[in-house]
Formats: C-alpha cells, sequence, structure tokens
C-alpha cells in the first residue's frame, strides 16, 4: 500500500526531525534505565513499574515509527512569495461574510496544523474552499454548521 505524501514547511520539518532526535537519543535513554531500574526490583510477573516502563518503550518506539514514516514521506512546501492566489505557506486575511468578522490563518499540511495558533490544514474546510483562490474572491465553505461564505481580503 503506497504511503500518503505529507505535506510540510521547511519548518514543520525541521520540528519534526528534532522531535524525532529527541526520542530516539533522550527519550528512549530515559525508558531503558527505567526498565533496569524496574528489573532490579526483582518478580517481573508483578512487577507494575516494569510494566508501565516497557509500555512507555512501546509507546516511544511507535512514535519514532510514526515520525520516520512523515520524514521519509515529506515533500516540503515552499513559500512562492505570490501574492496572486492561496497555496500552502499562505497568510490569509479572511472575512467571514455572515458574522462581519475578519481572521488571519496561515494554511499549512495537516501535519503542522494548530488552529489554536491560526495554522489550518489545507485539508481543513475553510483551507481547503480558499486553496486556489485570489484576492477579492467569495468562497463558500461547507462547514459542520453550514455553508459560510468567506471574502479573502488579503494573501501574504
Amino acid at each position: 500500500m503506497a504511503e500518503k505524501e505529507v505535506l510540510l514547511t521547511r519548518e514543520g520539518l525541521e520540528k519534526l526531525e528534532a522531535e524525532l532526535d529527541n526520542l530516539k537519543n533522550v527519550k528512549r535513554l530515559e525508558v531503558a534505565q527505567r526498565i533496569k531500574v524496574a528489573i532490579g526490583f526483582g518478580d517481573l510477573s508483578e512487577n507494575s513499574e516494569y510494566e508501565d516502563a516497557k509500555n512507555e518503550q512501546a509507546m516511544v518506539e511507535g512514535q519514532i515509527v510514526e515520525l520516520e514514516t512523515k520524514i521519509r514521506n515529506a515533500r516540503v512546501i515552499e513559500a512562492t512569495g505570490s501574492k496572486n492566489s492561496i497555496n500552502i505557506g499562505s497568510t490569509v486575511r479572511l472575512l467571514n461574510i455572515p458574522r462581519n468578522l475578519e481572521m488571519e490563518y496561515t494554511i499549512v499540511g495537516s501535519t503542522e496544523a494548530d488552529p489554536a495558533k491560526l495554522r489550518i490544514s489545507n485539508e481543513s474546510p475553510v483551507g481547503e474552499a480558499i486553496i486556489g483562490h485570489k484576492k477579492g474572491d467569495i468562497v463558500e465553505v461547507h462547514a459542520p454548521k453550514g455553508i459560510i461564505q468567506y471574502k479573502i481580503l488579503e494573501i501574504n
């Protein structure tokens, strides 16, 4: 089965690489040390410290595999500097027409999405609807609460 391409900004790729490095070179060693200490407590069949450490080891190894897969399948999207149309890496100012509310988002790949930091995925309803559009366009977003119209005010 083909693995899904992961779209990332250069910053996003560097963040994943740093997280992977930390898991491999810090967290993995910490967990191994916990296992070693827990083994020293004796009988492993009723040793909760050992079980907890082994469970954490499995989680860390799973995270490592997941990050390695994302990095292997990463395609870095370079900001083109184009203010003509919206793409991944664009920062856009939108007007929510029904609410007369302006908002600003940066469009990123799904791995980097963080709505609390106004970084929305190109696969989100808003991101998907505005990709490829130009300043002044009015787009309809099919959101869970219904259709919302947005006007594109600015692209950076």
